[in-house]
């Protein structure tokens, strides 16, 4: 237990020991809300009760080394209740931890309660945990200084996911089924990142600590003068300083200098904003959703969309098979590392003279999409519209759908439609029919959200969509007959 010698001189915040191991936490919400003095008055209380969560769940080791990660937790023994600004109200999100300590772990999504403070974030399985603060019921804490987040399409088959790598080696994944309410976290969790990662850090004599912690006195390394002034922290300590944590001299000096070393390195690497800004991570083309790039670049359709339409309109309209024909996967692997790093491409290299890489690269481009050209939401409403028998109807029902869009959607669309239609143009020698072009644009322009249906069935009503609205593109687009 934890000794209450001084329990006359605190103020009515103490309680008995048996009522202070139920309810620690009751008793430092009380006397924060009664403070007048909130930063004052706040510091007293968070130095007097120890959380039971703070406490050591494994017997501690006698190495010095170790004695930093105790100063982490348990912040100078004094420490139960840490408030920071939250900057994002609690909400439901997907997550899934793939990694803890660099050690893999098996995917396993699941429905968390998520809240963002200023340098973490808490998951609770139920949301009444935010709340009801429950010894038993604790949050998965995941720490945000030094942490890389980043979207991503490899390591889930979901849509709208991003990972978070914390500074120890553990890896979240992170879904919501809105690409709104995705994006919104990201930024969020983006930022909290951005500004923990970029607090200086402070010096003491054996090891370094963050300026949040700068007023819980870390052990070893506080001055004797902060001592006296801090009678709490000294006993809090006193109870961890016993056999638990003594050790020689001599096991300390090369440990200590190594864990030294590591932690400055950890919490000094720079923030995924500052390797953009000095140009080590550039934003991707290649999987990035159409309206952020279109954001990005200015404009309603994206460049690397417009460069190999003109490259197919100068040199490949007339090409055997063109769009059917595969063309060399490690060259079109080539060209998108050149496009997502931004570097100056020109189609007339004679690197690229295989027509059949640029349609590859742009086939490529559109099937990496988070959400496709015919967004989620517009799959079932264009299958309904197919299903029309009346040619008339079919063509109205399609127009109407299209306006609907978003403009760059509508403009991608209009542009790489009215290119195919020129495709169909030189049949006689390329070999390909609209039915041809709509079996290799369907699954690559729509798709489903969930993969409920059948395949098949999905894969026909993807084709003739394609399929008819080239052909009655000049009505739908009211492009110029030539």
């Amino acid at each position: 237990g934890i000794p209450m010698r001084s329990a006359a001189k605190q103020p009515p915040l103490i309680q008995p020991p048996a009522r202070l191991s139920t309810a620690p936490q009751e008793a430092v919400l009380m006397r924060i809300k009664s403070s007048g003095s909130s930063a004052e008055r706040l510091s007293q209380s968070k130095s007097m009760v120890l959380q039971e969560s703070d406490l050591p769940k494994k017997p501690i080791s006698r190495h010095r080394r170790n004695q930093s990660q105790h100063n982490a937790s348990v912040a100078g023994g004094g420490v139960a209740v840490f408030e920071p600004l939250v900057e994002l109200n609690g909400e439901h999100l997907n997550v899934a931890k793939i990694s803890e300590s660099g050690k893999k772990q098996r995917k396993n999504w699941t429905l968390m309660w998520s809240v963002l403070t200023s340098d973490q974030m808490l998951f609770y399985k139920e949301r009444q945990q935010e709340t009801s603060l429950k010894t038993g019921s604790k949050p998965d804490v995941l720490q945000l200084c030094g942490a890389i987040i980043e979207w991503t399409t490899e390591k889930s088959s979901r849509k709208n996911v991003f990972q978070i790598r914390t500074n120890t080696g553990s890896e979240y994944l992170i879904q919501a089924d809105s690409y709104a309410t995705a994006s919104k976290w990201y930024d969020a969790i983006r930022k909290a990142v951005d500004s923990s990662t970029k607090l200086p850090l402070r010096r003491s004599n054996s090891t370094e600590y963050l300026p949040r912690h700068g007023s819980l006195p870390s052990h070893g390394s506080a001055s004797p003068n902060a001592k006296q002034r801090n009678p709490v922290h000294r006993r809090s300590i006193n109870m961890f300083g016993s056999s638990k944590l003594k050790h020689s001299a001599s096991d300390s000096t090369d440990k200590n200098g190594v864990k030294n070393r590591l932690k400055k390195f950890i919490t000094r690497r720079p923030s995924m904003r500052t390797l953009k800004e000095k140009g080590l991570i550039k934003d991707r083309v290649f999987g990035c959703h159409l309206l952020t790039l279109c954001e990005r670049e200015g404009t309603t359709v994206p460049r690397f969309v417009h460069i190999c339409l003109d490259a197919v309109d100068k040199r490949g309209l007339d090409a055997d098979g063109i769009y059917r024909v595969s063309g060399n996967l490690a060259t079109i692997q080539k060209l998108r590392f050149i496009v997502d790093q931004e570097e100056d491409l020109d189609l007339d290299q004679s690197q690229w003279e295989d027509i059949h890489v640029v349609t590859g690269a742009l086939k490529l481009f559109f099937r990496e999409l988070p959400e496709p050209l015919f967004p989620f939401r517009f799959f079932q409403p264009f299958v309904e519209a197919v299903k029309i028998k009346e040619s008339k109807l079919k063509v109205q029902a399609m127009k109407k759908l299209i306006k609907e869009l978003p403009q760059p959607n509508q403009d991608t669309m209009k542009l790489l439609f009215n290119h195919l239609h020129r495709v169909l143009h030189f049949s006689r020698k390329n070999l390909m029919s609209t039915q041809g072009i709509g079996i290799v644009f369907g699954p690559t322009l729509m798709w489903p959200e969930l993969d409920a249906g059948n395949m098949a069935v999905n894969m026909v009503y993807q084709t003739q969509i394609v399929e008819f609205i080239l052909i009655e593109s000049q009505d739908i687009f009211n492009l110029d007959r030539k």
